[in-house]
């Protein structure tokens, strides 16, 4: 699993940094709380993940893994693209944010637990 959360992170990487420079090229910053979830939820956040699953592979062949995978990476984009139409003026969008948001916390209360039950001096 470490090494998928790593893999995936360049992803959220190369999304957060193309929002940036798109925004710096039109100088339009409406979009800055997606590119910084986008950076911090995708890349910073799932690249140090992924660093503790290679460190701890006890905690990364667990089914907790791959829930905190799953929920991370559907969580995400749903929660990402809400906040762009709500930032956007669409209030309709509201729900999306609040669902994502909520499976994102889900993930990252998986992951703490994962992490407290496999990780010890023996992984």
């Amino acid at each position: 699993m470490g090494i998928k959360f790593i893999k995936i992170s360049v992803v959220y990487f190369v999304i957060g940094v193309c929002l940036g420079m798109y925004m710096s090229m039109t100088e339009k910053f409406d979009f800055t709380p997606v590119h910084v979830h986008i950076s911090l939820l995708g890349w910073m956040s799932m690249a140090l993940a992924g660093l503790i699953y290679v460190a701890f592979p006890k905690a990364s062949e667990t089914t907790l893994a791959k829930v905190h995978f799953w929920l991370h990476n559907i969580s995400l984009p749903i929660m990402m693209i809400g906040l762009a139409f709500l930032v956007s003026g669409v209030t309709a969008a509201t729900p999306a944010v609040a669902t994502g948001g909520t499976l994102m916390v889900l993930g990252i209360i998986v992951f703490a637990i994962n992490i407290f039950k496999n990780v010890n001096n023996q992984s």
